[in-house]
């Protein structure tokens, strides 16, 4: 089986991106929840790819200025971009139609795709004890779904390839870390649903109000943070070994889905839920030896001690 190794450093600065990553994708779930009660989803798609979009112009700068949007890969932007559009339509449908803890738990299925697509599209081995923990964790998702009994419709559908384009979207940013910046992988995938949702939004606009505006805004804000971490986490280390850590999501969707919505996950979705974590936990610990695993926290946190060295050594000139 195939070993990944990485240093602490990279491995620690990777978590951070992702755990940032996850911060601001429950906030975009969130607000965006909120805001589809109201208006209808091609809207809210485009208006936040248009602030998200303009945030992104104005962090350019940062990140090598405009020149480094140019790609001659255009063919894997193209595909990224159409990937988008069925990430981001089929999960937030589904956030409509299906409590937020329920829509999570299908969409984290995501990193168990990963794991079952790595083999072929990244030449990453997957032993006979990792596939066992994907069906698995199909097996988590059927229970939750249950088939059959009226569950299983559209707005599951939906999520599911969702969570398939997700899958791609992760395995495509690692084959093109190499030569892609962060802002141009994410600013493609920005452009496919907005042009997508211009089809829909004549018949589908509804005036927002001043504080939508802002909800609005700040979904961008959050769409920004959300492609800068995944990317930039995905780019410094294996979307097989960073996906396990997504689930932590899982428990704030379950917090604010009782908080703010009073939803209440029946004992098929908790069920479907430890099995679909459990597997994805293991799939991590196949992919790290004895020496690696103890890295997780440690990386995490030298990584942030060295960043901050380094940007007091730097800051500190002879007087």
């Amino acid at each position: 089986m195939k070993k990944h190794t990485f240093t602490d450093d990279s491995f620690g600065l990777a978590l951070s991106f992702l755990m940032f990553g996850e911060f601001c994708g429950l906030t975009l779930d969130l607000l965006a929840k909120f805001l589809l009660e109201t208006y209808p989803l091609s809207q809210f798609i485009f208006i936040r790819s248009v602030f998200a979009l303009l945030i992104f112009s104005c962090l350019a700068p940062w990140y090598g200025g405009f020149e480094s949007i140019k790609s001659e890969r255009w063919q894997w932007h193209l595909l990224r971009a159409g990937l988008s559009i069925i990430a981001m339509y089929g999960f937030f449908y589904g956030i409509t139609k299906m409590p937020l803890v329920n829509t999570l738990t299908l969409a984290f299925v995501s990193p168990l795709i990963v794991t079952a697509l790595s083999s072929t599209l990244l030449n990453e081995k997957v032993g006979w004890r990792r596939w066992i923990a994907v069906i698995m964790g199909f097996i988590g998702v059927l229970i939750i779904l249950r088939p059959g009994n009226g569950t299983f419709s559209l707005a599951s559908l939906s999520v599911l390839a969702s969570a398939f384009a997700y899958a791609l979207l992760a395995i495509t940013a690692r084959k093109l870390a190499t030569t892609e910046s962060t802002i141009a992988m994410s600013v493609y995938v920005l452009v496919g649903p907005l042009l997508a949702s211009l089809f829909f939004l004549p018949e589908n606009y509804t005036p927002p109000t001043s504080s939508a505006w802002i909800i609005f805004f700040l979904a961008g804000i959050a769409s920004v943070g959300v492609w800068l971490g995944y990317i930039s986490a995905y780019k410094k280390s294996s979307p097989v070994v960073l996906a396990p850590f997504e689930y932590i999501a899982l428990i704030g969707a379950a917090i604010a889905g009782y908080l703010i919505w009073d939803e209440i996950p029946d004992q098929y979705v908790i069920l479907g839920a430890l099995i679909i974590i459990c597997s994805g936990v293991f799939v991590a610990y196949r992919e790290m030896d004895k020496t690696t695993s103890t890295r997780y926290l440690r990386g995490f946190r030298t990584a942030g001690i060295n960043l901050l060295r380094k940007k007091f050594s730097k800051n500190n000139y002879p007087r």
